[in-house]
């Protein structure tokens, strides 16, 4: 079997990808990545030898890419999006043309190459937020109210997907996810810039009082969840991936961090906080457990996993670490 991953020097795309490999080494992958910030070849270091990757530097929404790449594949998974929410408030046209025209460019020739399974990757974001004391949780069936640019592309990306399966017949199935966290993620994301700024000696950059809520997936977990949804998933259908055991804000994840690193004194900031910051995300997962999965990865320990990995890969999160306060000098949030 061969399959396409689009956007796989991303940070959950290369994770998938070595997840796949190891547990499908007959199956050979295609990885389509633009390479922009947040796709790095060092990502892939570890498998770019297996003589079942491949790697081609291009963008989706090129026709003529898209169309070469589909050529003798069974399977897309569609990883590659813009997809940090401040560079969305930033540069909110740039995500709409990989998220939205970017997607759509890729059904089409999907469709062309009769493309057995095409599997997109979103997010929970398109369903808004929840008040921090809320109970509920989202669900297949929770309406979407998009609160960022990028929530915004994503939810259209969504629908122009069950377009392509209720129009056409695309064979296609969705997954939205809640934050992962793990390695290979960006120095400018929350956790991995908690981390490689304690490693630096340098405060946790929070923002207001640290109260957002995240429901957090371990990254091993959300590519056993796009496993089973290929092989079990019903066509045309949405399955929801979320990873929390508990609910933890942002402020306790800050502090757990600044223990574990044995710091004392003042190791958390406070800045302003982000414009139309979502206050709260939580899953009901219940859909995808009736199928079989459940997230093995518990939180805390593999937290504690995760900084061990970053303190052990200085040669990686270090050349990006520039680029990514760069993002942040920007919006005055440093």
């Amino acid at each position: 079997m061969k399959l396409l991953v689009t956007g796989g020097c991303g940070f959950i795309g290369s994770n998938f990808i070595r997840y796949w490999l190891n547990r499908y080494p007959t199956d050979k992958i295609a990885n389509l990545d633009k390479l922009t910030y947040s796709g790095h070849l060092s990502s892939t270091k570890d498998f770019v030898g297996n003589n079942n990757y491949s790697f081609v530097k291009g963008d989706i929404c090129d026709p003529k890419v898209v169309d070469k790449c589909m050529k003798n594949v069974d399977i897309v998974v569609h990883f590659a999006a813009e997809s940090h929410v401040d560079r969305s408030i930033i540069e909110p046209s740039v995500f709409v043309k990989t998220n939205v025209l970017g997607t759509q460019v890729l059904l089409e020739f999907a469709l062309k190459n009769k493309i057995k399974r095409f599997h997109h990757i979103s997010t929970d974001e398109v369903f808004g937020d929840l008040s921090l004391n809320s109970k509920n949780k989202f669900n297949e069936k929770t309406c979407y109210s998009p609160r960022s640019p990028y929530s915004a592309t994503k939810a259209a990306s969504d629908h122009l997907v069950r377009a392509y399966y209720l129009t056409y017949g695309l064979n296609t199935t969705i997954t939205n996810c809640s934050n992962n966290f793990g390695p290979y993620q960006d120095p400018e994301k929350f956790i991995p810039r908690a981390i490689t700024n304690l490693i630096a000696d340098q405060p946790i950059i929070t923002y207001g009082g640290g109260e957002h809520i995240r429901d957090w997936l371990y990254v091993e977990d959300h590519s056993r969840a796009i496993d089973l949804v290929i092989k079990k998933g019903k066509i045309g259908d949405t399955y929801l991936i979320g990873g929390m055991h508990e609910e933890i804000d942002n402020l306790k994840i800050a502090k757990i961090l600044v223990k574990s690193f044995g710091k004392k004194g003042k190791y958390i900031k406070f800045v302003k906080d982000r414009a139309g910051h979502d206050r709260k995300y939580a899953i009901n997962p219940e859909k995808l457990r009736k199928l079989g999965w459940h997230p093995m990865y518990k939180f805390k320990p593999w937290l504690a996993k995760t900084v061990d990995w970053y303190k052990k890969n200085e040669w990686w999160w270090r050349p990006l670490k520039i680029k990514a306060e760069k993002l942040y000098q920007r919006t005055g949030q440093v």
